[in-house]
């Protein structure tokens, strides 16, 4: 199949693209989406050819008309957005995407909403699983408030509904994330309490029809500063696994997801759904629970015999490496959109 994969950045911060691509580049021919030509994924030569694609704040009529080019060009048959930025344009309109003859395999729009940090009260109650105690505000008056009756005790999180979360240890910290967060992404603004435990992460795919096609657990070891793994083992949570199948079943969520969950004792907390895969999912595939496989064949009809079982303390550690390009290519991608 001929996959269209976003997500190309591999740095310290890295994008789910490349792991993606790894999983996928032995069965599939694969052309890569970039927003930003200094993503080395331009230059890694794992894409038959890589496009530059217009900012997803542009609006959709600037991405039909990219994917109508390109789809001249290629004769795309699927994608996979890998990128949050992107992904309410691909859901939202998803009926039109796949009228060019090009798939997708995505959640609903409405599911995507449910999993907002906003929501995941309500959604965490209808899955019985424990979610930490979070405050909802639109003015630094509003944070003032809770943190004077001291209904929440520091250390707290201050959360961007979207994006972006920090930990604060004072008041002074707390107004200055508000801020930080408020003026890049908007309101509303989440405060929430900090739960302490060992931080447990599930990747999973979801067939659309209500079953849990594949997934698997990991315990973060290590991670960097902006909380990305470095190191990780892999983990089998009967608990972890009952909630991502309570989650699947209820939504009839379609295509990949993260879970971040905090383990206390016996007690799951759920932190965040993440609706694509994580950076770490090529992990997964070495294991042997090829994710972004299923996906795929869940693109084209196939059966999917679902894997939720892999081997235990499986350790990932992630490394950085070097390449030299012609410094040509970054030119032509620039010039032409296109390399």
């Amino acid at each position: 199949m001929k996959v269209a994969i976003s997500g190309l950045n591999n740095t310290d911060n890295p994008a789910p693209g490349i792991p993606v691509i790894k999983s996928l580049k032995d069965k599939n021919e694969i052309v890569g989406f970039s927003y930003d030509p200094n993503e080395p994924g331009n230059y890694m030569q794992m894409c038959k050819k890589t496009y530059l694609m217009p900012y997803p704040s542009l609006g959709f009529e600037e991405l039909e008309n990219r994917l109508r080019y390109i789809q001249e060009n290629e004769g795309l048959e699927g994608i996979i957005p890998n990128l949050d930025a992107e992904l309410p344009l691909y859901i939202k309109y998803q009926e039109q995407i796949e009228s060019m003859g090009i798939k997708l395999c995505l959640p609903s729009l409405e599911n995507f909403e449910l999993r907002n940090k906003n929501k995941l009260t309500q959604l965490s109650q209808q899955l019985n699983i424990t979610y930490p105690q979070t405050y909802e505000i639109s003015s630094e008056k509003e944070l003032e408030d809770i943190m004077d009756k001291k209904e929440l005790n520091f250390p707290i999180m201050v959360k961007g509904n979207y994006y972006k979360a920090y930990k604060s240890h004072n008041k002074e910290s707390a107004v200055e994330n508000f801020h930080k967060i408020s003026s890049e992404w908007g309101f509303p603004i989440l405060i929430q309490e900090v739960v302490e435990g060992e931080e447990l992460n599930l990747v999973g795919v979801g067939d659309g029809e209500g079953v849990l096609s594949g997934a698997v657990g990991i315990k973060k070891l290590t991670t960097t500063e902006i909380g990305k793994i470095w190191t990780g083992i892999t983990i089998q949570n009967e608990k972890l696994i009952k909630i991502a199948q309570d989650f699947v079943a209820l939504t009839k969520w379609k295509g990949p997801f993260e879970l971040e969950c905090m383990v206390n004792m016996n007690k799951v907390y759920l932190i965040e759904i993440n609706p694509r895969f994580p950076a770490w999912v090529y992990f997964a595939t070495e294991i042997g629970v090829n994710l972004p496989q299923m996906v795929v064949d869940i693109m084209q009809n196939k059966k999917v015999k679902p894997i939720l079982t892999y081997p235990q303390n499986k350790m990932y550690v992630r490394y950085t490496g070097e390449f030299v390009c012609d410094f040509g290519n970054f030119m032509k991608l620039l010039s032409t959109k296109e390399l």
